[in-house]
């Protein structure tokens, strides 16, 4: 079985899906259209940049999603799957990809989510930090007493591999964190560049005004199972859907077990669309008997 598995945020760089549009006319038409539906310079940014526009969360999504889009569209050999996931954004391109959204609903929906996950960081200042090799039991009881200690929010927000976790919260509280997982000899506590505590309840702002937007758009049944952040099962019901998107901005990744699920569930092959390799590097973390892809670039060269 093969699934499929699309990034989320941290994988945009300056340049992403330009090979793409010099090698199809119908990719540049996919970025035309996104310009001119949400009303930016995405596809310019997308190509040249600058990083820190790029960078800039209302930016970062929709451009993550339309170079996984355009990636998985121009892939001419690719194989059907039998599950997807994404990683945070990168669920809403799963979505889209098993038909249980629309291009241009899944595109609004994106840009419409990095804005409000910005101005949630605005509102309710916060920040994120990896912790690298520290059993993400103990992770969780550390941000529980920092949390019962101080007053000070602090969860974990992505369970990326073993031994790789995001904790996320108030900037005091994340410090404190890394601070006593250094001193319990954790290998790695480092802070993220992020505009905001993503995955944590400082981003409660954000999860209102999505559950708004997503009430009024159409979602259908997914043609394959598309397993969820919030719970790292399949989800069907479009009800369920809307629900666990929400639920998402302020809940935990449950990245590792989604890919031991699929695992389960009979997946072999992972391959992932979009920029970067991120999830490529997390399922050969999870798992080591499986074949890992990954498709950033067309396999054609422009003439």
């Amino acid at each position: 079985m093969i699934a499929y598995l699309f990034p989320g945020q941290g994988s945009q760089y300056p340049g992403m899906a330009k090979e793409f549009a010099e090698a199809f006319p119908s990719a540049r038409a996919m970025m035309q259209e996104a310009d001119d539906f949400l009303h930016i310079h995405l596809s310019k940014t997308m190509i040249e940049g600058p990083e820190e526009v790029l960078r800039q969360t209302e930016y970062t999504q929709p451009a993550i999603f339309l170079h996984s889009m355009i990636a998985l569209k121009h892939d001419e050999d690719r194989l059907e799957p039998q599950a997807t996931a994404g990683h945070s954004l990168g669920e809403y391109t799963a979505f889209t990809a098993a038909g249980s959204l629309e291009f241009k609903d899944a595109l609004e929906l994106v840009y419409l989510r990095g804005r409000l996950m910005a101005e949630a960081g605005k509102r309710s200042s916060g920040t994120m930090a990896a912790i690298i090799g520290m059993e993400a039991a103990r992770i969780a009881e550390l941000c529980e007493e920092v949390e019962n200690n101080t007053g000070q929010i602090v969860r974990p927000a992505n369970f990326n591999s073993p031994g790789q976790i995001v904790v996320s919260g108030s900037n005091f509280g994340v410090h404190e964190v890394m601070r006593r997982a250094k001193e319990q000899g954790v290998r790695i506590a480092k802070e993220l560049t992020v505009s905001g505590a993503f995955h944590s309840p400082l981003m409660q702002y954000a999860a209102d005004g999505l559950r708004e937007a997503l009430q009024s758009t159409d979602i259908e049944e997914p043609s394959i199972p598309v397993f969820s952040n919030v719970t790292a099962e399949p989800v069907n019901d479009p009800e369920d859907i809307r629900t666990l998107l929400v639920e998402q901005l302020t809940s935990p990744v449950k990245w590792e077990q989604s890919v031991k699920n699929m695992y389960d569930f009979g997946v072999r092959e992972f391959v992932e669309y979009g920029p970067g390799k991120v999830l490529q590097g997390l399922v050969s973390r999870t798992l080591s008997n499986v074949k890992v892809t990954g498709v950033e670039k067309p396999k054609v060269v422009a003439a």
